[in-house]
């Protein structure tokens, strides 16, 4: 039984900061703090993001939001962001990314998870997360933000593309936003309109606002570049798989809408195509191992085919969770071809590919 309620741990941890630094000057081991911490309340660390699993809710057929608690470690954090989600499988630590929908000064937030057929984590956490578990979570990442102007919005979302620009929306209206936004959510079928009533309460109550479905599976329900045409609109966000975020931002250009534009994809990124690539030799310094790759896959997917288990997240060159040295070499960029070869620079190996041999601190 926890000796403080989450709430005066929450207090607690902003008067952690003598031990941090002590921690930081290797007088105390941060480990050893964290024991303490935690016999205390099991979600009170120094510096880790703890939270408590506080309420379920069903948003689609197969999206679930979760409602936690965070400790006091969480800080800065806005919606539309994602966080890395951690939880143990078999002895095996894994992580994921998700979507912020919502952020509270209390420390409590949402995230939605989207089911994925096959999906190690996803499932896990929608079928077998219970209320009242203590999980860990990363530090709040992303870029997107909400436009300064008060100038007409256009979202446009695909599929678990929704979530961030959901959480965006809400925290938007709230403050005050009072230029015309459009929401615009193509899925493939009926029932997986994700946050649908929350959504259409939003409409109900802030006149500006205006949410319309696309049925991808259904004969002419795919969103296209006459619904762009058709709405006046100053400001394009767009979210979900790559090929709808790289489609969608064609049309904008094409419409001459102006540069205001941000996008993110969630899918994971396709490997450039080359001719026929010799072997190359991969050295992990760090786990002293050697082993012979190629130059189309990317680094961390090797590292892994070789049984390494290197950090990661997102598998797509967002949250940054991989990044590791490129100790010497030359690595390519998955999604723009480009080389770097500097030793000792920070690399993705999630979307870096080796170009020819390469020595990697991993």
């Amino acid at each position: 039984m926890a000796l403080l309620s989450l709430s005066l741990a929450r207090h607690a941890a902003g008067g952690l900061q003598p031990l941090r630094r002590l921690c930081a000057a290797g007088w105390l081991r941060e480990a050893d703090i964290d024991l303490c911490l935690r016999s205390l309340h099991p979600a009170l660390r120094l510096n880790r993001v703890f939270a408590r699993v506080e309420a379920r809710r069903w948003v689609a057929d197969d999206m679930l939001a979760l409602q936690l608690r965070c400790n006091g470690n969480a800080r800065d954090w806005r919606a539309g962001q994602h966080v890395q989600v951690y939880l143990e499988q078999d002895g095996v630590r894994h992580g994921r990314s998700y979507s912020l929908t919502s952020v509270a000064a209390d420390g409590r937030i949402e995230l939605a998870i989207k089911r994925q057929p096959g999906g190690r984590l996803s499932n896990l956490l929608l079928d077998h997360l219970e209320v009242g578990k203590v999980i860990e979570l990363g530090q709040a990442f992303g870029e997107f933000v909400w436009p300064q102007e008060q100038d007409a919005v256009l979202l446009l979302a695909a599929g678990s593309g929704i979530t961030p620009l959901f959480g965006l929306l809400r925290d938007a209206l709230a403050r005050g936003f009072s230029a015309p936004v459009t929401l615009l959510h193509q899925v493939r079928r009926h029932g997986q309109q994700a946050f649908a009533e929350d959504l259409q309460a939003l409409a109900a109550r802030y006149t500006n606002f205006q949410v319309r479905w696309a049925f991808s599976a259904e004969a002419g329900g795919r969103l296209t570049a006459d619904h762009i045409a058709a709405l006046p609109a100053e400001h394009l966000l767009v979210c979900g798989p790559r090929g709808f975020v790289d489609t969608a931002c064609g049309w904008w250009r094409d419409a001459g809408r102006g540069t205001s534009l941000q996008s993110e994809s969630f899918s994971p990124l396709p490997v450039l195509t080359e001719a026929q690539t010799p072997e190359v030799l991969l050295s992990f310094a760090r786990s002293r191992q050697q082993a012979l790759g190629n130059g189309n896959a990317s680094l961390l997917e090797q590292a892994e085919a070789n049984g390494l288990r290197p950090a990661h997240g997102c598998r797509q060159g967002i949250c940054a969770s991989c990044t590791c040295l490129l100790l010497a070499g030359t690595v390519r960029d998955l999604r723009s071809g480009e080389l770097f070869a500097e030793p000792n620079q920070p690399i993705r190996p999630c979307v870096s590919a080796p170009h020819g041999d390469v020595e990697v601190d991993l």
